[in-house]
């Protein structure tokens, strides 16, 4: 595990409240609360959330060493009872042997060759979309980039779009979502499992809706994939998620349970649909802001592609299609905080984390630190060039997260977002009125306020425009 060789002093910071601590504060504007707490006191400070003790910290160095550290002295916070009925117990919740045991059964199903193999469904699904579209019209831009991306998930994760039933799961998804982000940020966050408030039961219903419909593609997956045979081959010939969940076999040869899978499914699920819409809304809003930045992205499609559609050999030559998802995912990271629980022997930065505390960093202000970030609230994927004069720390850019838990989906992400990108505008620009919208810390970094973007067609008979 890597120790930090920057020494870390920990000072105390806002008062609060008593009982509450600093809650309220938190919870009525959590980015601002963090951001003041790097600006007013330093890379380490104490706060209080509720009863329970915290230390904020925004350092790489000591960022990079918390996340390394996550599986040996510190532990998952336990976010909320809410987000437990989603995820279940799967491998993003558990711990220990659980927790090695379940990674390793469902790493192989992300892994690159897998997400290359997956490339065509991405841009077929945001084919069908931009074939909808029609230059002129309006558009809701978070639905449109949640509707592509739960077909995509859908389709590599099940093997296929579940019609009339996509609809209603993505609404239940989206209550489910809703519920989370507000227990974290209120006083939900310590009630007992037992209260059953409305937007609890709401949530259990909507769960109640995914898990009808996830049980039931299981189930006939195993009707189909269950007689005879090896069934790593039995993947190979169905090779979607679900089936490779289904035949993965840890070290003893023991598959998935059905309820292993249903929370591995829902989980990768849930991620690959939510974080990459959310990152693919917040592009397109800051590139209709950016005239030169878009129209850098339109003449380099125009070269790499000539107007066919974008497939996986390409990812690699779509250089500032990437910088533009990673300079967007910099100034709206998705997931925007990271807890953990510090053990008996927890030290950080060489000095020792009385246990207990929950130990956070926010990639929020971590990405927007003018440290290692000039102008950092500027979108300029030219930050991302590979002679930029900015060197970038290691852990000041991580919205996958780090050490062992990083996000088993990163790379899924990445590709999905780049050739998504690539696919839509190259047919359109998606224009938005020139003002400035917030952005809600719920459960992922979403906008405050719905984005309506007026399609226009490109002409790639002329210049690309901005």
């Amino acid at each position: 595990m890597p120790v930090s060789t920057l020494p870390l002093t920990p000072v105390h910071g806002p008062r609060g409240l008593p009982p509450l601590g600093n809650l309220l504060a938190f919870g009525k504007d959590p980015l601002g609360f963090l951001t003041r707490l790097r600006d007013d006191f330093g890379d380490a400070v104490i706060w209080s959330l509720g009863p329970r003790r915290s230390l904020f910290v925004s350092h790489p160095e000591h960022i990079r060493e918390l996340l390394a550290a996550r599986e040996d002295t510190y532990e998952i916070l336990e976010i909320s009872w809410a987000f437990r009925q989603i995820a279940g117990q799967s491998v993003i919740l558990s711990k220990g042997d659980d927790w090695r045991r379940k990674r390793s059964l469902v790493q192989p199903t992300v892994r690159p060759r897998q997400v290359r193999s997956y490339a065509d469904a991405m841009v077929e699904c945001a084919g069908a979309a931009a074939d909808g579209w029609r230059g002129g019209a309006r558009i809701d831009v978070r639905r449109e980039m949640a509707l592509i991306t739960q077909r995509i998930v859908l389709r590599t994760l099940f093997g296929n779009d579940l019609g009339q039933q996509t609809e209603a799961l993505g609404d239940a998804m989206d209550v489910a979502g809703g519920t989370v982000g507000a227990e974290l940020r209120g006083i939900g966050l310590f009630l007992p499992a037992w209260v059953r408030t409305p937007s609890r039961r709401r949530l259990l219903a909507a769960v109640a809706t995914i898990d009808t419909e996830v049980h039931r593609l299981i189930g006939e997956r195993r009707d189909r994939t269950g007689s005879g045979g090896d069934p790593a081959h039995r993947a190979e010939e169905r090779d979607d998620l679900l089936t490779r969940l289904l035949a993965a076999r840890d070290e003893e040869g023991r598959p998935l349970s059905p309820r292993e899978v249903r929370d591995e499914a829902v989980t990768l699920w849930a991620a690959g649909h939510e974080t990459t819409s959310t990152a693919l809304t917040w592009t397109f809003y800051l590139l209709s802001r950016a005239p030169e930045a878009r129209a850098r992205l339109e003449a380099e499609l125009q070269d790499a592609l000539a107007g066919r559609a974008p497939t996986i050999d390409d990812y690699e030559r779509l250089t500032w299609t990437q910088q533009i998802v990673k300079e967007a995912m910099r100034l709206y990271p998705p997931v925007w905080i990271i807890p953990a629980v510090a053990r008996e022997d927890a030290t950080l930065g060489g000095t020792r984390v009385p246990a207990g505390t929950i130990v956070w960093c926010s990639t929020w202000t971590s990405h927007r630190d003018p440290r290692w970030f000039p102008r950092p609230d500027q979108f300029r994927p030219e930050r991302w060039d590979v002679d930029a004069p900015d060197v970038v720390p290691e852990h000041a850019w991580y919205p996958f997260g780090g050490g062992p838990r990083t996000c088993l989906g990163a790379r899924f992400a990445q590709v999905e977002a780049a050739l998504v990108l690539a696919t839509l505008a190259q047919r359109f620009r998606l224009d938005l009125p020139d003002t400035e919208v917030p952005p809600h810390a719920g459960l992922l970094l979403q906008p405050a306020t719905p984005l309506h973007a007026t399609l226009r067609g490109v002409d790639w008979q002329t210049e690309p425009a901005g």
